[in-house]
């Protein structure tokens, strides 16, 4: 088992085949109370969890949104859309199996936002992202990240798998910014920014 922090740098996967990120909340009424506050909470808020696929310095595909499995293999899978932060447990997933992810690929960064207009991290209570270690059908917790609650940004790097030879790596990143709502290019040029 590996457990990861930010201050701790990079981990070696050694001996991990199969990884999973995730990212859960809870909707939040915000400052309404009444039946305003029960239609907000029941109403919910679309966060989104994406995986950007590197080939050296350029992003040449994703997992989330639109986009379940870009490499049409399975080696890197998004589960789907969750629009409210309504679902028990984790909301949405990206599994990677390593083992199966093109050599062409060098990285992986994973990245939450709330990427559709009128989305916010303001409007969710309880924001996790998690990191386990899913190897023979597992699902070990190895890291768990609470972003801060202060600011006003919109978008999260929450880490980052690459290759370092024949070994994938691991670290966490948990860098916050702000996107253009929408914009696909914003997200990627985040997702890049060292």
């Amino acid at each position: 088992m590996i457990t990861l922090r930010k201050e701790d740098g990079a981990a070696d996967l050694a001996g991990i085949t199969d990884l999973r990120v995730a990212v859960s909340w809870d909707p939040s009424a915000g400052a309404t109370g009444g039946l305003l506050g029960i239609a907000r909470r029941k109403k919910g808020v679309d966060l989104d969890l994406i995986a950007i696929l590197m080939q050296g310095p350029e992003p040449v595909r994703f997992a989330g949104l639109d986009s379940l499995d870009p490499l049409g293999n399975g080696s890197v899978v998004h589960t789907g859309d969750e629009q409210t932060g309504a679902a028990a447990g984790d909301d949405e997933t990206v599994n990677v199996g390593l083992g199966q992810v093109p050599p062409a690929i060098d990285a992986i960064i994973f990245v939450a936002a709330a990427f559709k207009k009128g989305s916010s991290f303001e409007k969710a209570n309880n924001v996790a992202f998690k990191i386990y270690d899913a190897t023979g059908g597992s699902s070990q917790q190895v890291a768990e990240i609470w972003p801060s609650l202060l600011g006003a940004d919109n978008a999260n790097a929450i880490a980052r798998a690459f290759r370092n030879g024949p070994i994938w790596q691991l670290e966490v990143l948990d860098r916050k910014g702000k996107i253009k709502q929408g914009d696909r290019q914003a997200l990627l040029r985040f997702a890049m920014q060292g």
